[in-house]
């Protein structure tokens, strides 16, 4: 088996040798001290934290940094010039009151950015071959603008496919281009599986949302190969962590992203714990941030990845289970607990479970009223659609016996689009 494409890119851009988990953790100790020490000097956000720290573990001893601080504090938390600032991502939206939250990149994090989406696409991307990219395109070093990049620079051809297409749209771009890997989120991806077959599509990476195990074997199950999940969030660059040919979890960027897990009470714990994912971004130049807590729940693995790379490996993540409510702050993100129980679903993933699981499913969106649930449901098109929500109602209203369900549903037809252009949430309908 070949090593992870990780290793590989920290002795590019790291010029290490030998890679362990002692010549790791020196390199991301002496970033840290660097990126403390120009902190102290600029006299911004970070400015009253110590300069020098003499292990990793006295990072846990530092103050977190929130949402809200990244809302309140951008100009302080710049390292440079936003002359310099090749890109700004925020999370603004038209109903959001109060500050938005920003992050900045410079051209030198868009690159850094480029290179770990080559180290993770070439796990499944090789010369000639032909990737169609169903991720956003907004301009010069957007996330979907990146990964063509990446891409090209393997030999490959992208398809900018976005993420609007209808069903006809994207059997034209199969039929047409016949592409052999999918670059995507992973409900447009069964949604498109499902509905159209897996056509030329053999490979797919799959990212920027939440992805529970009943969807993934779903998909696997049609391409007849495994999927390579990645994890990214805007602020660590929008790519954290890739999966290598051993699909024994995601190997972290470990050059650019020192990571902790801690419980709900701010502690850290050790390897093979679930808890809350902190991040400190030492290879950031424009924007590095210090013990961000990023709202995702995950483990990192114990043990050396069966490829052999010690590079530490995220297990699956849960992504911050959210509401958006219509009214009042609209689209504003209200963070909830991640359920295991209790009879009501905690989130998406939740309902994902369930919902996918049922192989005639092609896409759903979920509302609620306190613990009515409303399911507008999108069924394959040879389906008995009233049969099919009666079923996946039941289902529901049994694994989640304090709530109600309604289902509505239908077939889907060549003109729809994904029901939940980007990241899903359930939207509050108080």
């Amino acid at each position: 088996m070949f090593r992870a494409g990780m290793d590989a890119l920290l002795r590019e851009q790291e010029g290490m040798d030998v890679i362990n988990r002692e010549t790791i953790r020196a390199m991301q100790l002496a970033k840290l001290n660097r990126l403390l020490l120009a902190e102290k000097e600029k006299q911004g956000f970070y400015r009253d934290l110590p300069e020098h720290l003499e292990s990793l573990e006295e990072l846990a001893d530092l103050p977190f940094t929130t949402d809200e601080d990244l809302a309140a504090n951008a100009p302080g938390l710049l390292m440079m010039s936003q002359s310099r600032i090749e890109r700004v991502l925020s999370d603004a939206t038209s109903g959001t009151t109060g500050s938005a939250k920003r992050v900045f990149y410079s051209e030198q994090d868009c690159e850094n950015t480029i290179r770990l989406f080559m180290a993770g696409l070439g796990e499944l991307v090789f010369p000639g071959s032909v990737t169609m990219i169903c991720m956003p395109f907004s301009g010069p070093h957007g996330l979907g603008e990146l990964i063509s990049e990446a891409i090209l620079r393997l030999g490959a051809k992208p398809l900018k496919v976005g993420c609007s297409c209808s069903f006809e749209e994207l059997r034209q771009w199969m039929e047409n281009e016949k592409p052999d890997t999918f670059v995507g989120m992973p409900v447009p991806l069964l949604s498109m599986l499902r509905v159209l077959g897996k056509g030329s599509l053999q490979r797919a990476l799959i990212s920027a949302d939440a992805c529970p195990e009943s969807l993934v074997r779903s998909c696997e199950e049609i391409l007849g190969s495994r999927l390579f999940p990645h994890y990214g969030s805007r602020e660590m660059g929008l790519g954290g962590a890739i999966t290598c040919q051993a699909h024994a979890g995601m190997h972290l960027r470990e050059n650019n992203v020192i990571a902790e897990i801690i419980d709900e009470n701010g502690r850290p714990l050790p390897d093979g714990e679930t808890g809350e994912l902190v991040i400190t971004t030492i290879g950031m130049e424009a924007m590095p941030l210090i013990r961000y807590r990023t709202g995702d729940f995950t483990r990192i693995l114990p043990g050396i990845c069966p490829c052999g790379s010690s590079v530490i490996r995220l297990d699956r993540v849960h992504r911050r289970a959210a509401v958006s409510p219509e009214a009042g702050r609209a689209g504003a993100e209200k963070p909830e607990a991640v359920s295991h129980g209790a009879g009501r679903p905690g989130g998406m993933e939740d309902l994902d479970e369930i919902i996918f699981a049922h192989q005639e499913t092609a896409d759903y969106r979920a509302s609620r009223r306190e613990d009515a649930y409303q399911i507008e449901l999108r069924t394959v098109p040879a389906a008995d659609v009233r049969q099919v929500g009666e079923e996946i109602g039941s289902r529901l209203t049994k694994q989640f016996p304090r709530c109600s369900f309604t289902v509505e549903s239908r077939s889907a037809q060549p003109e729809d689009t994904a029901m939940y252009p980007g990241k899903r949430v359930i939207t509050d309908r108080r």
